[in-house]
């Protein structure tokens, strides 16, 4: 470790020439949990929780419910009540003290996020995470939308498989935000976020993603996560219907010789579900950073 980083995300930094810029913005990452961060995480109705499950399959998971179901209840704490629909890959992890755990609370209304990673405490309304990093996030790639209502119909779990269908092939394809949670071992699990235009998400087969990595915080959290572990989970949610893509695998960086990095994602396991009670969006406004883009 050096500062904030373990070793994979220091490679990356030194490949990519940040080394400066990183340790400067590795200074914003805390344990504590603000003022300003404690009143942004009442007033969210999503947190994005990423784990691995019992077998070691790695999952991003997303928790619905009303403002005030994340709260911080303390400097390096917060609680959540409630907990994941059933037949989610990570309900047990959750209900397991001790499990590794990162969060990201995202606010589409706002476009702002903070992330926070820890080890999750089991408690009588669903569970605590103990934080061990909390920090804020730029704007950059994020979507602007509204709320509109709750999705008053849902059939749970609807399919699990090892491939994506023809119809999750375009479900990721037309995709423009989805979440990835990725881990270094003993150095914990972390969650991000990934937005572009529609389109970002190329799917090469039924079992191979990839997608370009755009300029952010030099921070390389999540790719410095895959030169040391390559497993990872993503969530593709369907922002105007509630339903929600899941899926575990492996994935790798890819470096261009034109300074250009790309991450390819083999699936491994795949569940889609549609629940009632998730909160729908309006259509996006797009980040006016996607305009300037590259691969």
């Amino acid at each position: 470790m050096s500062g904030a980083y373990h070793w994979g995300s220091l490679a990356v930094q030194e490949r990519v020439g940040v080394r400066e810029l990183a340790e400067h913005v590795g200074r914003s990452i805390g344990t504590g949990i603000r003022d300003v961060a404690a009143a942004f995480l009442e007033l969210q109705p999503h947190l994005v929780v990423g784990a691995a499950d019992g077998e070691g399959r790695l999952w991003a998971s997303l928790l619905t419910g009303a403002p005030g179901f994340v709260r911080a209840t303390g400097p390096d704490r917060i609680t959540v009540a409630g907990g994941l629909p059933p037949g989610d890959p990570l309900t047990g992890a959750l209900a397991t003290a001790g499990t590794r755990v990162g969060t990201i609370a995202l606010d589409p209304r706002t476009r702002r996020r903070m992330r926070l990673n820890g080890t999750v405490e089991v408690t009588g309304r669903g569970f605590a995470v103990r934080a061990e990093q909390v920090f804020a996030n730029c704007p950059k790639y994020l979507q602007k939308r509204q709320p509109l209502d709750l999705a008053a119909e849902g059939a749970g779990v609807v399919r699990r498989g090892d491939a994506l269908t023809p119809d999750q092939e375009r479900a990721v394809r037309a995709a423009d935000t989805f979440f990835v949670a990725t881990t270094a071992e003993a150095d914990g699990v972390d969650a991000s976020h990934r937005g572009g235009l529609p389109g970002f998400v190329e799917v090469l087969s039924p079992t191979e993603l990839t997608w370009p990595d755009y300029a952010g915080n030099a921070m390389f959290l999540t790719l410095g996560n895959l030169t040391a572990d390559p497993r990872a989970g993503l969530i593709f949610p369907d922002w105007e219907t509630g339903a929600v893509l899941q899926l575990s695998g492996r994935a790798g960086v890819e470096f261009g010789p034109d300074g250009s990095r790309a991450t390819r994602f083999r699936v491994e396991s795949v569940v889609e579900a549609v629940h009632p009670g998730r909160l729908r969006w309006s259509a996006p406004e797009y980040s006016p950073h996607l305009g300037s883009t590259t691969r």
